[in-house]
């Protein structure tokens, strides 16, 4: 057989079991990508210049209503008390405020970081193509007839250079530009219009916003893992039930009820069976009990002959979401 055959046909009799063995959903507590941002949760948002598209004011407000399990990250200073403070103190706001001018106006404030920004202007462009399109020639469609529509391939953009400003150390936490496009289509046999720049722009803005919140914020992560279903031994009729329930149940979310299953094929295997091993560390998992978890990962790994795909990746996956709750918590603390 060709080797690139074999290599495909290979490639796809693994992806074809992955896909269809059973998972369990997993959902994680992840820390900021900005660590520094959980040191400075009293925040204030200033006007950003040229922002035609509110941006300034849809951070404000999400920072103001993130919460993580029910509990609010961040204390909003308001927008009123920032712009008193630049007009009694005379200082020009131009967006991105001076970091002096910054570290004087939190101070006075109380804020202990400060949002600037400049919003860049919106584009948009246009230009235009043809698609050939076809229709029946007679009521039989024995033959067709081919024709062209004029199309128009519709482009906008937005930018915007954010800059968040640590009152107490003086200097930037985070400052990047971020930049977000769209593109949209529409053909003469269309029956949809193309949104206008202004609704596009709205949405752009919305997307920077969620992606500058994303940064600063501890946020949960949704993964799926994957169970083993085959025995490893050579199971009684027993046992091959006991595997066959505990899985049921894990499909159903009765996790207390997979775990009594799973001990017993434990028990009746003499501890020999990484398979009971490893689904009872998925379980741990999926509950967030991650250091037990690693220990069923572990008594599993130890009992593998050969490399098993999925227990290495699982031994590799629960150090890095320990180390990762450690962060978040630590961020939760400040």
């Amino acid at each position: 057989m060709n080797k690139t055959i074999l290599l495909f046909t290979t490639a796809l009799f693994i992806f074809l079991i992955v896909g269809c063995a059973q998972k369990v959903n997993v959902r994680a507590l992840e820390p900021a990508e900005i660590d520094r941002a959980a040191a400075t949760k009293k925040i204030a948002v200033t006007s950003f210049s040229n922002d035609r598209v509110g941006l300034s004011g849809k951070i404000e407000a999400k920072l103001a209503r993130f919460k993580i399990d029910n509990k609010s990250y961040f204390t909003i200073v308001s927008r009123n008390d920032f712009k008193k403070i630049i007009e009694e103190q005379k200082i020009q706001n131009s967006g991105l405020v001076e970091q002096e001018a910054v570290v004087e106006i939190g101070n006075l404030i109380g804020a202990q970081a400060i949002i600037s920004g400049n919003v860049g202007r919106v584009t948009s462009s246009d230009s235009y193509f043809y698609e050939k399109r076809s229709r029946c020639a007679d009521k039989k469609c024995k033959e067709y007839i081919y024709y062209q529509v004029r199309c128009k391939k519709r482009v906008v953009g937005l930018s915007a250079e954010l800059r968040m400003v640590d009152i107490s150390q003086g200097d930037i936490i985070y400052g990047d530009t971020m930049n977000r496009s769209k593109t949209f289509r529409h053909c003469s046999d269309d029956s949809h219009a193309l949104p206008s720049r202004e609704m596009v722009a709205q949405d752009l803005a919305e997307s920077i916003t969620n992606s500058f919140i994303y940064k600063l914020t501890p946020h949960y992560r949704n993964f799926k893992v994957v169970l083993l279903e085959e025995p490893d031994l050579d199971y009684s009729d027993k046992q091959e039930q006991l595997l066959e329930v505990s899985l049921e149940y894990i499909e159903q979310s009765r996790f207390d009820k997979a775990e009594r299953f799973l001990f017993d094929l434990i028990d009746s295997t003499n501890s020999q069976s990484y398979v009971a091993f490893y689904n009872l560390g998925v379980i741990k998992e999926a509950e967030g009990n991650y250091v037990e978890a690693k220990e069923y990962y572990e008594n599993a790994d130890n009992l593998m002959v050969e490399p098993v795909q999925e227990i290495n990746i699982a031994l590799i996956r629960i150090d890095s979401l320990i180390e990762k709750r450690q962060r978040t918590q630590a961020q939760l603390a400040r």
